[in-house]
């Protein structure tokens, strides 16, 4: 079953930062990992769906021309608002996913720690749209917790198996920790090159 809307309304009515995003060293340092592990320079058009708080969007957004960022919960987008206040490139919206994928298309989509709230048929869709949104040679990054939790619908790793699975995507990097696992996968063809290639020294 995907994790009802309600589930996230009563979160974020708790608290306006109900993972403590902000204050987690955790946190912190697993977004700079996720944008490090970024292989292009720069990207012209991003899209990260569950957004939440907008502290990974802002790190997006210092290597993207511009970032379009969604939550499901309209207090979560308006956090996002004040904390991406200096980043005139981010776009915000309030949106339900699978359902309200963007009709565009994009050179980077970012899905982090959202995976593991959809069943099988929604993780689906989620999926076969993104990677139907993702440019030639674009880039799919996928960054999940590895742990048991009850809320969630499925584990962390076995979100990153249905994406491997998925047809014209090519691994360019893995981090496997304990707690996390994050991949970068990049759409083809054409031929992946790796980031070495890409600056002529290999």
């Amino acid at each position: 079953m995907t994790t009802p809307q309600s589930y996230f309304e009563q979160m974020y009515a708790r608290s306006s930062d109900p993972w403590d995003f902000a204050g987690r060293w955790y946190d912190a340092r697993k977004h700079a990992l996720t944008v490090a592990a970024l292989p292009a320079r720069r990207y012209r058009s991003a899209f990260e769906p569950g957004c939440s708080t907008g502290l990974l969007t802002a790190r997006l957004a210092e290597r993207c021309d511009h970032v379009f960022a969604v939550d499901a919960v309209p207090a979560a987008v308006a956090t996002a608002a004040g904390s991406l206040a200096a980043s005139p490139n981010v776009t915000l919206g309030v949106a339900r996913m699978p359902a309200d994928w963007p009709a565009d298309t994009f050179d980077l989509i970012v899905l982090s720690e959202l995976g593991y709230y959809f069943d099988d048929h929604d993780l689906g869709t989620l999926l076969d749209r993104a990677v139907a949104s993702l440019e030639p040679g674009g880039d799919l990054v996928a960054v999940h917790w590895r742990h048991p939790v009850d809320d969630h619908a499925r584990s962390g790793d076995d979100v990153h198996e249905r994406i491997a699975a998925l047809p014209g995507l090519a691994r360019q990097v893995r981090h496997e920790e304990a707690d996390f696992l994050l991949e970068v996968f990049t759409r083809t063809p054409p031929p992946v090159l790796s980031v070495a290639q890409r600056e002529g020294l290999a």
